[in-house]
């Protein structure tokens, strides 16, 4: 029994924590188009296209920017892989349809304004404000590729796989032996060794060796100088004029290069990201938004940890992840509160602070004032511990709220749960 409590444990915590590492590590994520532009300027090989938000706009394109075109490539621009496989809410199956240049206006107006499901939204999906217009590619051969960041030999990693196309994760499932991997000397940079290692990885049948050689370490160069923590493209595709050609891309970028990156970051989408979290990156909180009804405020990614654990071992589930840090203001406390409260699924909120850095005076007086600008309307336990900790009890007790306070974590959870159930 108590094994099998432990890996529950242990299980929602590797989860919770994956999806807090991908958020650090994805907080700018373009679309395609707006990476294919980027892409051209380092001379990487990419197919030619044109953004659209509008039927009108599309018609235009058609006759402007394809004049000659027999067929489109209609692509939905949501920030989510999966696009092709992915079916809209309003029946239309595949994000990304080739027709013929008269029905362009047709899928454009079935994607524009809808909400497009894959397996990387989850099933909420993401409406589709733009679509991009590629030109039709005479395609004889498809390849994965990508750049991340490996944290085993602490540099970028290439992967490469012959086999392209599809999703990676079903590649690697399918295809295991396919898929190559070249760590990077972030020291040294890519040499011709390793871009050729990468190549033959891909295993062209008819590119030339030297020209896929040099958009290997294009790649590679846009990936640096970018700050990039992924380049993924998918397919890598050869065309019937025997080219290598970036066909369709997915690059996500460090927000900590945002002060280097001006005119990248300039090109983010909130529209695309959950707003509860875009509210929180503008108050500098650590936030991520999850399914269940207990709202948490917490100092430290650790306690935050245990903190959900805990709910979920007395029967309840957090609502989100939401450190405030080790030195949050006043100001910062009530927003998070803001935030938590804007979440219609929260039936309670629990704030469990171990003052270090963190003063619970500061807490107290945060919660307060929070407490003043927004409607309270669901319990609010309360767990203080740490610097200043009477003098933050005490500011709750003459506050005049009614507030469910707690002695330690395994009873704040437990009343925590008690009150929204």
């Amino acid at each position: 029994m108590v094994r099998g409590l432990l890996n529950k444990l242990v299980s929602r915590s590797l989860s919770v924590a994956g999806k807090w590492q991908q958020q650090q590590l994805r907080r700018l994520n373009i679309h395609e188009y707006q990476g294919a532009e980027l892409m051209n300027k380092y001379g990487i090989n990419v197919p030619k296209g044109i953004a659209v938000s509008s039927v009108d706009e599309a018609k235009n394109a058609v006759q402007t920017a394809f004049p000659d075109a027999k067929e489109l490539v209609v692509k939905s621009q949501i920030l989510a892989g999966g696009r092709g496989l992915g079916t809209f809410k309003s029946g239309l199956k595949g994000g990304v349809h080739i027709v013929k240049v008269d029905q362009v206006e047709d899928y454009a107006g079935k994607m524009l304004g809808q909400i497009l499901v894959t397996k990387q939204t989850g099933p909420q999906g993401k409406v589709v404000s733009k679509v991009y217009l590629c030109e039709k590619l005479s395609l004889t051969n498809e390849m994965y590729f990508a750049i991340t960041l490996d944290r085993i030999t602490a540099g970028p990693l290439i992967i490469a796989c012959r086999k392209g196309g599809t999703s990676i994760e079903d590649l690697a499932e399918n295809f295991p032996d396919m898929i190559i991997k070249v760590p990077i000397d972030v020291f040294q940079g890519i040499t011709d060794e390793d871009a050729a290692k990468v190549v033959d990885g891909l295993a062209p049948k008819t590119a030339d060796r030297k020209d896929s050689i040099e958009q290997v370490k294009k790649l590679y160069k846009l990936f640096c100088e970018c700050d990039c923590t992924l380049l993924e493209v998918n397919p890598m595709a050869e065309t019937s004029e025997n080219q290598l050609v970036a066909a369709d891309a997915k690059l996500n970028f460090d927000d900590n290069a945002a002060f280097r990156q001006k005119a990248i970051f300039a090109l983010r989408d909130p529209t695309q990201e959950d707003p509860r979290e875009v509210d929180a990156a503008k108050a500098d909180l650590n936030y991520i938004g999850l399914d269940g009804e207990i709202g948490c405020m917490v100092n430290g990614a650790g306690l935050a940890m245990a903190t959900m654990d805990i709910i979920k071992l007395h029967g309840g589930t957090p609502a989100n992840f939401l450190d405030v840090g080790g030195n949050a203001s006043e100001g910062q406390v009530v927003e998070a509160f803001k935030i938590l409260t804007s979440d219609e699924k929260v039936k309670a909120i629990l704030v469990n602070i171990f003052g270090g850095i963190m003063k619970c005076d500061v807490i107290a007086s945060g919660i307060v004032n929070a407490a003043k600008q927004v409607d309270l309307k669901v319990p609010v336990v309360v767990r203080l511990e740490g610097t200043n900790v009477d003098q933050g009890k005490r500011i709750l007790k003459e506050s005049g709220l009614t507030l469910i306070t707690a002695e330690d974590l395994d009873d704040a959870a437990e009343k925590a749960v008690k009150a929204a159930y």
